[in-house]
């Protein structure tokens, strides 16, 4: 039969209201964008919205999609931000970082440039629980083992990252950029 967009789209903006009330987020920001055809909108359109974003919450670092991801608005979204962050002197964005998704990209096998390559690593030894309880809160994109989604393959990424850095669990991200002013 055919999808019911609508319903799977009100389904995934709830469970990312669960997500965020569970991690105590203060701001939830989302648009009415065209899942999983972000290359059928201008991309311009995606700039403006991440341009919209950094001048209301003015970060300092921000963390996106990895720009070989295998989904096309990963990879968008990725590519608008970093022409939303441009470094130009008003802006308070200092870091960017990437950041993997489980089955998207790992499930390039390594043909996408550029690769996924982390060279940023943090503790999540204490809050892996929460992870992966969170990612379960997303009923449509929660998958059983052996899925890169599921449970244990959370668990077993988060403690290949960390037997990688040295520790216990750990999230993996890539640097793409930082700025540092010594001069302050």
């Amino acid at each position: 039969g055919a999808i019911d967009y609508k319903s799977l789209i009100q389904a995934l903006k709830d469970d990312c209201l669960a997500v965020s009330k569970l991690l105590g987020a203060t701001d939830l920001f989302m648009y009415d964008l065209p899942d999983n055809r972000f290359d059928t909108v201008p991309l311009l359109e995606v700039i403006k919205i991440i341009e919209g974003l950094i001048d209301r919450v003015n970060p300092h670092s921000i963390y996106t999609h990895h720009i070989g991801d295998l989904n096309i608005d990963h990879s968008l979204v990725c590519r608008a931000t970093l022409t939303a962050a441009r470094p130009l002197a008003a802006s308070a964005v200092r870091d960017i970082y990437s950041f993997e998704i489980p089955s998207s990209t790992d499930w390039t096998f390594h043909q996408l440039s550029p690769v996924f390559r982390p060279n940023v690593f943090v503790d999540i030894s204490k809050t892996l629980e929460t992870k992966v309880h969170a990612m379960e809160l997303y009923k449509n994109e929660s998958r059983h083992f052996p899925h890169p989604r599921s449970p244990e393959s959370l668990r077993a990424i988060a403690r290949r990252w960390g037997s990688t850095s040295g520790l216990q669990a750990a999230e993996a991200f890539e640097l793409i950029r930082s700025i540092r002013n010594n001069s302050k």
